[in-house]
């Protein structure tokens, strides 16, 4: 799960495995699974980069904590692949 705002201001706790794409246009538009898009305030990269620290995380099994280095860890694992989540390859 990862937390994220409304372009509102409303915070919203989002599943990060029904993520599909996310996309700049420009405001982040993040489409789901279920078909439903959310307008928030983060960038693609922050969405990026919470969603893989996230995967991280369950990686890593119970017990482990959200510090600074485990989401560090994550964006540059994020940053190392060509691509965001929309497969977009001119990103």
């Amino acid at each position: 799960m990862i937390a994220v705002t409304r372009l509102g201001g409303a915070e919203l706790v989002i599943n990060a495995d029904l993520i599909v794409t996310v996309e700049k246009t420009p405001d982040t538009v993040i489409t789901l699974t279920t078909g439903d898009r959310v307008m928030v305030r983060e960038s693609v990269d922050e969405v990026v980069a919470r969603a893989a620290a996230f995967r991280y995380r369950v990686l890593q099994g119970p017990g482990v904590r959200a510090d600074a280095r485990d989401q560090a860890a994550a964006l540059g694992a994020s940053r190392h692949h060509s691509g965001d989540l929309s497969g977009d390859e001119d990103s």
